[in-house]
C-alpha cells in the first residue's frame, strides 16, 4: 500500500516530535464524538487510504500519524451531526450533539502527552513531501489472531482512546494496531459486495474497542468503542 503524506518535525521545549500527515487529507472519512460512542464514516477511497496510514502507524513508533478530517461532513443521514470547532481541549459539546474530531494515531512507547497536542499541532509546518509504502498484507489473518487472550489480566495489547483538542488519539503497541487493523480491512475486502450478498441486512461496521471487551467507558467516561461505518453512496 502507498501513500502520499508530509512529514513535519516540531520542537516544544526540549523535545521534537515528528508528525506525519495524508496528502491531501481523505475527504470521505469523518469522525465524531456522539457522546455514546465513538462514530467514523467511510466510503470505499476512504476506506482503503485509513487501512494504509493504520499500516504506517503500525510501524512508525517515532511518529504521530495526523488524519486532519474534522472539517468533512458526515454522510447524509447521520442525524445531529455538527462542526465541533476549535475551542477547548475535550470532546464535550456541551448541548450533547455530536462532535467533529481529528485522528491520531500513536504508539504507546512514545509516552506523548495529549495536553501538548494543540502546540505541536499549532507549530506544524508547510512539512517534507514523501511517499510511504507498506506491505499490502500488512495484518495478520483473522484466524491467527487469538482473541480469547485478550481477556487475560496480563494481556497489554490493547487500544487507548483519548480526546484532546478535537482529536481522537488511537494509542497501541505494533501488535495492537497490527491486529486491529485486521478487522480494519474488511472495510475494503467486505463491505463493498456487502449488500449484493445480504441485500436484507443493515450497514457494514467494524467495531474497534478500547481496553478489555467488558468496558463501556474508559476511566476518562469516554466510550470505550469507536464504531466504523461503511457507507458506499456518500451524500452530503
Amino acid at each position: 500500500m502507498k501513500e502520499r503524506v508530509r512529514v513535519h518535525k516540531v520542537r516544544l521545549g526540549g523535545d521534537e516530535f515528528r508528525v506525519i500527515r495524508p496528502e491531501p487529507s481523505p475527504a470521505r472519512l469523518a469522525l465524531r464524538d456522539d457522546h455514546h460512542w465513538l462514530s467514523m464514516y467511510v466510503d470505499r477511497a476512504g476506506a482503503e487510504r485509513l487501512v494504509a496510514l493504520w499500516a504506517l502507524a503500525a510501524r512508525s513508533a517515532r511518529s504521530l500519524i495526523h488524519l486532519p478530517i474534522r472539517a468533512n461532513p458526515a454522510p447524509e443521514g447521520v442525524v445531529g451531526v455538527v462542526d465541533g470547532g476549535d475551542g477547548g481541549d475535550g470532546g464535550d459539546g456541551g448541548d450533547g450533539e455530536p462532535v467533529a474530531l481529528d485522528l491520531l494515531l500513536l504508539h504507546h512507547s512514545l509516552r506523548f502527552p495529549t495536553a501538548s497536542w494543540k502546540p505541536v499541532r499549532s507549530r506544524l509546518d508547510t512539512g517534507r513531501p514523501q511517499t510511504t509504502a507498506t506491505p499490502d498484507r500488512d495484518f495478520p489473518d483473522e484466524d491467527a489472531i487469538d482473541h480469547e487472550r485478550r481477556f487475560y489480566r496480563s494481556y497489554r495489547d490493547h487500544l487507548a482512546f483519548d480526546i484532546a483538542a478535537h482529536t481522537l488519539f488511537v494509542v497501541g503497541s505494533p501488535t495492537a494496531f497490527r491486529e486491529h487493523g485486521t478487522a480494519l480491512r474488511g472495510l475494503v475486502d467486505e463491505a463493498p459486495s456487502f449488500p449484493y450478498r445480504f441485500p436484507h441486512a443493515g450497514h457494514f461496521c467494524v467495531e474497534l474497542n478500547s481496553g478489555p471487551w467488558a468496558r463501556i467507558r474508559n476511566r476518562r467516561r469516554l466510550s470505550a468503542t469507536l464504531h466504523i461505518q461503511y457507507s458506499a453512496d456518500w451524500r452530503v
